[in-house]
Order: C-alpha cells, then structure tokens, then sequence
C-alpha cells in the first residue's frame, strides 16, 4: 500500500514514521527532516490511501476534493472538520447529542459576553470560535483578565476573523484527558489515551501553546474511563453528525476534563492531536495503515492493539515561542540524540540552509520522543536525549509526565 500523509510537522512525521512499518510512503509538502517529503501538491500525488494530517486543510475541503477524483481519504470532509473549525458549532452538535460539556455561552456583542463571565464562578475560560492553532484559548482566575481577551478577541486584535465570535466557559476542576477515536462514519475504536501539557512553562505557567510534551498511557485513565468516554461522548456525536447528513470518517480527538462528576468533553478536534499522536502511534504493536484504510472506506473492522510500554514526547521550542519564535538557528546534536536506546526525534519546525544542516524553522521545532517499560524509564531516556540537542535559545518544559512517573508507573 502506498499511503500519502498530507502535513509538515511532527505529528506528520509521526503518521509517516509508523505507517512506514508495512506501507510505502510519501509525505506533502513535510520538511528536510521528516523522510520521503515532496513537494508535490497532495491532488497530484499517486496513492492508495490520503491521511491528512493538519486541522487547516480539512475545513478547507482537502478531503472532499481527493473523494471526488476516486481517492480513499482518512480525514473528514469540511462539513465534519467544522467540529473544529467552529468551537460555536461544535458546542452545538454536543447539546445535540448529550454529551456532557462545561457550562457555556457563545457570543459576538461585548456586553452580553461581560454578563455571562460575571455569572460564572471562576475560573474563566475564553476561546475563538475559529482556527487559532491551538493558541485561542485563556485560562484565567481573574475576571478582569478574561474580560480583556474577550474585547482583543471580538475586536479582532487579537485573533482576526477567527476571534470575532467567542465561546466561554466555566472552568472545570480535574485532569485534562485525550482520547482519539478512530472513526468510519458509522462506528468508531478508541485508541491509547494521552495526556498533553499546552502551558509553555514549568507548573502549567504562562501562555497556552500548541503542546509542549505528552505522555501514555495514563494512569487514570483506564479502560472503564475509555469505555464512558466513548459510550457518552464520540458514539453520540457520531450519531449526531449523521443525523445531519454528516459521514465522519477520520479521527475524532476528544478533548476532556475528568471531573468529580465523571468525564466532560471541552472540545472536538478533527485531526490527530500534536503531540499526543507522537507518543500515542509509536505504541500501536498493530497495523496503523490497514486501520486507517478500514476507517477511510467506510468498513472498520480492526481493533487496534498497543504495547505495554509508554512513551513519552518532550517538545524543544525555539526562542520567543509562542508569541514570536526566532527562526534561523542551526540544530546541532540531532544524530546523537537519536542514536540512544528507544529514542526518536520527530521533526516540526525545521528547514536545511544551503550546506545541508537542519535549522529552526518554526515555534515548535522537535519533538524528543522515547519509549521505555515505564513512565519514568521513558521519561528519562528522553530528558537524556534532549540534553544532547543544542541551538541558541532553545527551551523546553522540564516537567513532562513527572508527575506521572513519581506515581511509579
């Protein structure tokens, strides 16, 4: 099989990285790090099965221009990405199909927004309706905070069009959770849970990223969790889209809080997570590609199967992430940092200047992955690599899965 991931980014060399386990691959337009990258825009690529890996190109339609040329895609049409292409929207499906969820509002008028914040306890939580790569999103204690964001975000200072309509929330109390489910249309297979870490900094501090690490499995997720996540939130939802004519077939990341009174969504995604699908696929002892091509044609019939290891993903960012990262730093340490036992270096944000070295190229730049028996083996394995990775103003959160780890896991 030959299999065309559409992406550039780490979570794209993820996909490629363990597609390549029994497929050909080609990954468009990916980067100087990630193997088998072209150039090549995806409608011309030669493939048997297209897995489109950013948010971006999915509301743009990618997946329904490959179906109408014959091509079997994994990833959902712009109806379905509208899940995450409006947070709006996608609160609405959710009331639509029951599924738990924070109490919330959305809202385009300033003074309706102010009144519904002030009704609510803390904390506050404020987020674009639109894209915003994962940046659009506050998390606050201070009320006088979120009513700011709301007036940058309505105003369009802040986020542009994206941010012109606002969804708030109450905060809910309980560990973050994802879940991505492995949907065709009709039902859908849960893979391994992961827990991501969006602050920038040590302790949940500073602004919201993309992601700055992840880990799985999770300890407090088991399978029971797993089971009313998907009894209560992805089978529904599912259900709700068809009933709008919707045909999901692609990946349903479940953003959730696990909270006293059980698990509650906080949002849809319509892609692989980044960078839970770095610590998530490198665990599958299945095959990812027939599960996707099973899924993308409407006939899913394979249960996906995992290691007993656990991986875990440090992300190294370039200065100024995230509000204005520095580009144009060599990247040095790359081989040795790979060459240690269960290591791999996915590659984000990088580019090759004309002698051939890798360079910084975005905000987030590698992702320092590693597998080990344990949590804290895993941990490790991947702080030793990261040690050994260099460029001028490099950072990195120096938490990831401690927690996790300390609990012996």
């Amino acid at each position: 099989m030959r299999v065309c991931v559409v992406g550039s980014g780490g979570r794209e060399h993820a996909l490629a990285h363990v597609l390549a386990r029994t497929a050909e691959i080609v990954v468009t337009p990916g980067n100087p790090g990630i193997p088998g990258s072209v150039a090549t825009p995806p409608e011309e690529v030669e493939a048997d099965l297209y897995v489109i890996g950013p948010e971006q190109p999915l509301v743009d339609g990618l997946g329904d221009r490959l179906r109408a040329k014959g091509k079997l895609v994994f990833g959902p049409g712009a109806d379905g990405a509208r899940l995450e292409g409006s947070k709006a929207w996608m609160k609405q499906v959710l009331a639509d199909a029951g599924v738990p969820t924070a109490r919330h509002g959305t809202f385009t008028e300033a003074g309706a927004a102010l009144e519904f914040l002030k009704s609510l306890p803390g904390p506050y939580v404020v987020k674009t309706d639109g894209l915003a790569a994962g940046k659009g999103v506050l998390v606050t204690e201070s009320l006088d905070e979120a009513a700011d964001d709301v007036g940058s975000k309505l105003s369009g200072s802040a986020f542009g069009d994206a941010g012109r309509t606002v969804v708030i929330e109450e905060g809910l109390d309980g560990p973050e959770l994802s879940i991505l489910a492995v949907c065709d249309g009709t039902r859908a297979v849960a893979l391994a849970p992961a827990q991501d870490f969006k602050r920038v900094g040590d302790g949940d501090t500073g602004p919201n990223t993309g992601g700055m690490g992840a880990y799985s499995p999770v300890p407090a997720a088991g399978a029971d969790v797993v089971d009313v996540v998907m009894d209560t939130g992805v089978v529904p939802t599912l259900a709700a889209l068809r009933a709008q004519g919707i045909d999901y077939r692609g990946v349903l990341y479940a953003g959730l809080m696990l909270t006293s009174d059980g698990p509650k969504m906080l949002e849809y995604n319509v892609r692989f997570g980044d960078p839970e699908a770095q610590v998530v696929l490198p665990r599958l002892s299945s095959d990812l590609a027939a599960l996707l091509a099973e899924a993308a044609a409407g006939d899913l019939r394979s249960q996906p199967a995992f290691v007993d290891d656990a991986c875990v993903t440090v992300v190294l960012a370039s200065e100024g992430y995230p509000t204005s990262p520095r580009t144009g730093d060599v990247i040095e340490g790359l081989g040795d940092a790979s060459a240690l036992p269960g290591v791999t270096v996915f590659c984000a944000g990088v580019g090759r200047d004309d002698a051939g070295r890798l360079l910084t190229a975005g905000g987030r730049v590698l992702d320092v992955t590693a597998t080990g028996a344990t949590i804290a083996e895993a941990r490790e394995r991947a702080y030793a690599a990261v040690d050994r990775i260099r460029w001028s103003g490099r950072h990195h959160r120096t938490d990831i899965a401690e927690n996790a780890a300390k609990d012996g896991t």
